[in-house]
C-alpha cells in the first residue's frame, strides 16, 4: 500500500509506526508540521519505503492571536491536502491536527476522493466546552460551538477512526460515528527512550548531579496550571527537602513560571525543548518526573509525556484527573496521582519526599515503570491493528470505485 501519515505534532511513536509500516513493505510518506513547536521525535533518515516531509516551513504560529492563527491553520490544512494529493496514497492517516487544519484537509480530500483515517488524539470540542464553562476561558464558548461542529463534520468524512481511550467512544456515539471507531491506546518507543544512569552527560552539563531534581519535560500551556510545578517545589522546600525544578518547554508558560519561581524563591532551571536523541538523558536526570493535566481535559486527552516517562524508568508524579488513562497506568506502575489542585499539593509533596529520600524505593519504582512500559507498549500488535485498518479502508475504497 501507499500510505500517507501526517502527525501535526511530530511525536515519536507516530514516526515509529511509519518506520514499522515501511519495514513491512509499504510505501510510506510521513509528514509533520514544522511550524508547531513541541518536543519532536526522530523525524529524519529516509529509508527504503519511507520518506519524511513537512508543512509549515518558515511559518511562525501566533498562538495567542486567535484570528491570525485561524487563518494560518486553514492555510496549513490546504498545504497538507496538496501534499497528500502529490503523494497519491491509497489511504492517509491524520493525527493531532488543530480543527481548522483538519476541516480544510478533510474538505479537500473529500473532493479528491482520497480515503483517510482519523487518529483521534484529543476531543478538542469537548475540551473547549469545558474550558468555556470554567474560569479558564469563558470567552471560548463560541469557539467551542464552531470548532465542535467542524470536528464532528470531519469525523463523519473519515473512512475510519482510531481513538486512544474508551472514553472517546461516547463522543462518537453522539456524533453518529461510533460504528467506524477502533480503540488503540497510545504507546512510546521502547527502543528509543531507554533508562540511563541518573548521573549522565546531560545531567552533568546542567549541574544536576547530586542535586535532588523534580523534572517536567513536554508541552505546557497555561491551561495546564503550570504554577503548580513551582508550588510543588515550594512545598518540598517547606518540608525540608529543597529541590531543583527543571522545566523543559517552549511556550506561553515559560514567562509565568519564571516570574512565579522568582517571586517564591524557588530554584528552577528553564530549558527549551532538547534534541530527541538526548531525551533519555533528560528524563534520566529527574529523580521525580511530573505530569500535569487540567481537570477539564481528563477523559479526552492522554498526555504522551507520561508514556515517555514510563519508558525512561523513573518514578512519576501525576497531577491529573484520576479517571485519565495515563493516571491508571501510573497507578499500575506504583507511582502516584493526585488531583491537579493547590489543595492536594501537601499530599503530593509528601509522596515526592518519600521518593526523594529513599533511593531504594525510587530505584524500584523506576524498574516497575519500565516493566509496565515493556508490557503495554509492544509495537508489533499496535502496528498490525493500524495496518489492518488502513488496508481495509484502501480495499473498501477500491471496491466502491469498481462498482
Amino acid at each position: 500500500m501507499r500510505i500517507f501519515v501526517h502527525d501535526y505534532s511530530g511525536h515519536p511513536f507516530q514516526a515509529q509506526l511509519s518506520r514499522e509500516l515501511a519495514r513491512r513493505g509499504h510505501d510510506v510518506v510521513h509528514s509533520t508540521c514544522r511550524a508547531y513547536v513541541s518536543g519532536k521525535g526522530n523525524l529524519a533518515g529516509d529509508s527504503a519505503g519511507l520518506r519524511f516531509v513537512t508543512i509549515g516551513d518558515g511559518i511562525r504560529l501566533r498562538k495567542e492571536a486567535y484570528f491570525r492563527r485561524l487563518a494560518q491553520e486553514t492555510r496549513l490544512g490546504l498545504e497538507l491536502a496538496r501534499q497528500v494529493q502529490r503523494a497519491k496514497p491509497d489511504v492517509a492517516l491524520l493525527s493531532n491536527l488543530p480543527i481548522p487544519v483538519l476541516v480544510a484537509t478533510a474538505a479537500v480530500l473529500r473532493r479528491l476522493g482520497i480515503p483517510w483515517v482519523l487518529w483521534h488524539q484529543d476531543v478538542t470540542a469537548v475540551a473547549l466546552k469545558s474550558f468555556a464553562a470554567s474560569d479558564v476561558a469563558r470567552s471560548m464558548g463560541i469557539a467551542a460551538k464552531v470548532f465542535g461542529a467542524g470536528e464532528k463534520w470531519s469525523a463523519r468524512q473519515a473512512a475510519a477512526i482510531v481513538v486512544i481511550a474508551d472514553s472517546f467512544v461516547q463522543v462518537h456515539e453522539q456524533w453518529g460515528t461510533a460504528d467506524k471507531v477502533a480503540v488503540i491506546p497510545n504507546w512510546a518507543p521502547l527502543d528509543e527512550i531507554v533508562p540511563v544512569p541518573r548521573a549522565n552527560a546531560w545531567s552533568s552539563e546542567h549541574r544536576l548531579d547530586g542535586v535532588r531534581t523534580v523534572l517536567y519535560s513536554g508541552t505546557l500551556g497555561l491551561k495546564h496550571h503550570p504554577v503548580l510545578l513551582v508550588q510543588l517545589a515550594e512545598k518540598l522546600r517547606e518540608r525540608g527537602v529543597p529541590v531543583r525544578l527543571v522545566v523543559v518547554n517552549d511556550g506561553p508558560a515559560v514567562p509565568v513560571l519564571r516570574q512565579t519561581a522568582a517571586a517564591r524563591g524557588v530554584d528552577m532551571t528553564l530549558l527549551p525543548f532538547q534534541p530527541y536523541e538526548r531525551l533519555p538523558e533528560v528524563l534520566g536526570s529527574g529523580d521525580v518526573l511530573v505530569v500535569l493535566l487540567a481537570p477539564e481535559a481528563g477523559q479526552f486527552s492522554v498526555p504522551s509525556k507520561t508514556l515517555s516517562y514510563l519508558c525512561a524508568g523513573r518514578p512519576v508524579l501525576g497531577l491529573m484527573p484520576p479517571d485519565n488513562l495515563a493516571a491508571r497506568l501510573l497507578h499500575q506502575s506504583g507511582s502516584a496521582v493526585f488531583p491537579p489542585e493547590e489543595a492536594t499539593l501537601d499530599e503530593a509533596a509528601a509522596w515526592a519526599e518519600e521518593i526523594l529520600t529513599d533511593p531504594a524505593r525510587a530505584e524500584q519504582l523506576g524498574k516497575e515503570s519500565r516493566a509496565l512500559a515493556e508490557r503495554e507498549f509492544a509495537l508489533e500488535g499496535c502496528a498490525s491493528r493500524f495496518e489492518n485498518i488502513l488496508r481495509q479502508v484502501s480495499e473498501d475504497t477500491y471496491r466502491s470505485r469498481r462498482r
